[in-house]
């Protein structure tokens, strides 16, 4: 068992990992680089090893060093962003987790666990960029109108909750508080925050959205925020997307998702109005309406620690929360009809409608992507076929799987009548595999050609 623990072995699983592995001794020499390390730092190992961190990464210090200065606190740093310029003078830009290496209380070194988002970096502040040539650029006309393109009258239903919650958003928008909008994905929460600026008196100011998800809390702070140059190693004078969206609305998707700590310094803005860019004193003042949306119940996020309490209360001024399709079942074929006109249109395309058997598919269907599911498969449909109607044959064989594995109430059908029409959907997938070779799908049903030819003919198929 010790074998499969001797140096040379782990040094070699080492160089598999795809995050870079750096280890220094107590005294701040490399000690060790795995593969991943030097592709990211652009470090030539047999230069690098035995000499000290700061000789190899001269834009950092003892204080800007995350190896450094866990040697010195020997206290682990966590997920903490860094910028530096490696040996070749390329800047780089990681998320850092460094931890003390220690035996019987004495610090023997550090080893730093490091993932590269330069790209990230690069591209966020390219994203931050062109959205400050826009809304600075004065001749730029109703920039807004470019960004938030959707109306009360893009949301569709017929839905008695649908209808309440057009209502009380129309309501919202003349209120210019904060509104907090929840409901799963593809339920369409963005048409609601869209149309809410788009009601409101900011409909020509701009109009910023920023997905929380996904990033790191010092990347996030920047970018909602701005830096200022010299602020940190890299940094740039650059504005923030709060001072971009001033006078209009930000907002804020997956808000569960920003980290705790980026959390309560939005709370402060919420509640004065005053930024102050990272790594910069001045403070300045906006005046941003914010949205914020949750692809889950803020209280149970609140419950879990994904939404601060007291940002929750704060955004929670105005909130409601999109039902999922499968709770608006009433709205299925007016949505159905609606995606098959908008893409007529774009496709030139005649499509008239769906037959009754389809539209009792997609009622029984669950959809778990939501609205955005039944979009998407109108447009698969539709792009796939040249059709006056959508007919079942045109229905992709997961959604009637999906339907085969769905409970069956004895009261709605007689036995023999389940079994005829679970039998037939089995030969008709099976055809469509095996383009209707009845010799390869007769295999697959492990059935004879001959009984499968007798109930094709049966079934009319």
């Amino acid at each position: 068992m010790k074998d499969i623990f001797f140096k040379e072995n782990m040094i070699e699983v080492l160089d598999y990992l795809e995050e870079g592995l750096h280890i220094i001794d107590a005294s701040g020499k490399i000690v060790y680089y795995n593969s991943f390390a030097q592709k990211i730092d652009g470090v030539d190992v047999e230069k690098a090893v035995g000499r000290h961190l700061i000789e190899i990464y001269p834009s950092l210090n003892e204080e800007t060093s995350t190896l450094l200065t866990v040697i010195r606190t020997g206290e682990p740093i966590l997920r903490k962003e860094q910028t530096f310029v490696n040996y070749k003078g390329e800047k780089i830009t990681t998320i850092n987790s460094s931890i003390p290496i220690k035996s019987r209380g004495k610090i023997l070194g550090a080893i730093e666990i490091s993932k590269d988002i330069t790209q990230v970096r690069e591209l966020s502040e390219k994203i931050v960029d062109l959205q400050d040539q826009l809304y600075s650029t004065k001749t730029t006309k109703n920039p807004s109108r470019e960004s938030a393109h959707f109306t009360f009258f893009d949301i569709v239903g017929q839905n008695r909750e649908i209808l309440r919650l057009k209502a009380l958003s129309k309501k919202a928008a003349e209120a210019d508080v904060p509104v907090l909008i929840s409901g799963d994905t593809g339920t369409g929460k963005e048409l609601f925050v869209h149309a809410i600026h788009n009601g409101s008196k900011r409909r020509h100011n701009p109009f910023i959205t920023q997905n929380c998800a996904a990033l790191p809390s010092n990347l996030l702070e920047g970018i909602l925020f701005g830096t200022t140059k010299g602020g940190f190693t890299g940094a740039e004078d650059r504005p923030g997307l709060f001072q971009l969206a001033d006078g209009g609305t930000l907002f804020l998707d997956e808000i569960n998702s920003m980290p705790l700590d980026l959390q309560s310094k939005l709370l402060r803005v919420l509640q004065d109005g005053n930024i102050r860019r990272v790594g910069g004193t001045k403070i300045k003042n906006v005046d941003v309406r914010i949205i914020a949306a949750t692809n889950v119940d803020p209280e149970v996020a609140v419950q879990n620690k994904q939404l601060r309490r007291d940002l929750y209360y704060r955004l929670n001024v105005i909130s409601f929360s999109i039902p999922p399709l499968r709770e608006r079942l009433d709205d299925i074929e007016v949505l159905t009809h609606f995606f098959i006109e908008k893409f007529n249109q774009k496709m030139g395309k005649s499509v008239k409608g769906v037959d009754g058997e389809v539209l009792r598919i997609f009622r029984e269907y669950p959809w778990e992507g939501n609205v955005r599911e039944l979009e998407h498969l109108i447009e698969g449909i539709m792009s796939l076929y040249d059709m006056e109607m959508i007919q079942e044959d045109h229905i992709p064989p997961k959604i009637k799987r999906n339907l085969l594995q769905k409970p069956i109430e004895i009261r709605e059908m007689a036995l023999n009548k389940v079994m005829q029409e679970t039998e037939k959907a089995l030969i008709q997938d099976a055809l469509r595999q095996t383009d209707d070779n009845i010799t390869h799908a007769s295999e697959l049903l492990q059935i004879p050609r001959q009984t499968l030819q007798y109930k094709i003919s049966k079934y009319k198929l």
